[in-house]
């Protein structure tokens, strides 16, 4: 914990004055207090290590309110005082969730400052900023604009797909694609399975040595779920199905999607639906970490107080 203060203690003098006055011959007795002056509040100071309990949640956008990450095992268990956001992570038992180690500074040694079991180091901008003047023990709000967090949206990391596109009835593979696209599935001609990618039903239509071919066989209507989004069959014929998302503009920024190890952007293969536009018929995937362009903030309580 911070280093607790002296309490103020109060000395009692008892002073005797001797009051040389005319006539009075007598020694009179005064009783004074004096209050001796406490000692400086102990409060985060630039350059400090510090440990601090934690609840990051969005102060901007479509999650704003929810918790996106905490130090804190009952926030993190109690989904409904603290709703989450699309990407939370929880760590797990209780032993995973403590306060956080944090360098107060802009830089620190590559493995962090190391003092008995810990390792402090440097955390955004606008974090380490707002702890400067904390005392311990007290839980304060520090709003981290994006310009001090985690910066703007990476532009190169948003892709547009349209809200309405078509797959072929009749899919052509090699014996060893399908069993690589359709593991624990026979290549049989009239075998019927799942689709993993749509869920509908597929049977194999036909087979040879080189080549197997699968045929989708959904009906229209079918609600289909790729990626964790929702699309309805809306028509279908001899050679196409197509697909029309029913995702509203009211989505944007709180529907998460996946797509494919190879499709994705910077790194990642799960986004989250940033715009939803009727207009252009087109929808936006959003692969940059949820916090990225969004005001953050944090409910913090310092611990410990470690000076340099």
């Amino acid at each position: 914990m911070v280093t607790k203060q002296p309490s103020r203690i109060l000395f009692v003098v008892l002073v005797v004055v001797v009051v040389a006055a005319a006539g009075a011959g007598a020694a009179a007795l005064y009783e004074f207090t004096k209050v001796k002056p406490a000692s400086p509040v102990l409060t985060v100071q630039q350059g400090d290590n510090v440990t601090v309990n934690y609840i990051g949640e969005f102060g901007s956008g479509a999650q704003l309110g929810k918790v996106f990450d905490t130090s804190v095992y009952s926030v993190a268990r109690n989904n409904v005082t603290y709703p989450k956001s699309l990407e939370y992570q929880p760590r797990g038992s209780v032993s995973a969730y403590s306060p956080l180690p944090v360098h107060v500074g802009a830089s620190a040694p590559a493995s962090g400052y190391t003092i008995g079991n810990l390792s402090f180091g440097t955390v955004v901008t606008g974090f380490w900023k707002g702890l400067l003047g904390l005392p311990g023990n007290q839980s304060h709000t520090i709003v981290v604009p994006p310009s001090l967090g985690y910066g703007p949206l990476n532009a190169s990391c948003l892709r547009s797909v349209p809200l309405t596109y078509t797959v072929p009835v009749l899919t052509f593979v090699t014996p060893q694609q399908f069993t690589t696209l359709y593991p624990n599935v026979t290549a049989d001609v009239g075998t019927t399975f799942t689709d993993p990618t749509y869920g509908w039903n597929d049977t194999v239509f036909a087979v040879n040595e080189s080549s197997v071919t699968v045929q989708s066989q959904p009906a229209p209507g079918y609600l289909s779920k790729p990626g964790g989004l929702p699309f309805l069959v809306s028509s279908v014929n001899s050679t196409t199905i197509t697909l029309s998302s029913t995702l509203t503009p009211a989505d944007s920024g709180s529907v998460l999607g996946t797509t494919s190890s190879t499709g994705g952007l910077c790194g990642k293969t799960q986004f989250i639906v940033a715009t939803v536009d009727f207009t252009s018929g087109m929808m936006t995937e959003n692969f940059n970490p949820e916090v990225q362009g969004e005001t953050l903030d944090f409910v913090v309580t310092v611990v410990d107080i470690l000076p340099p």
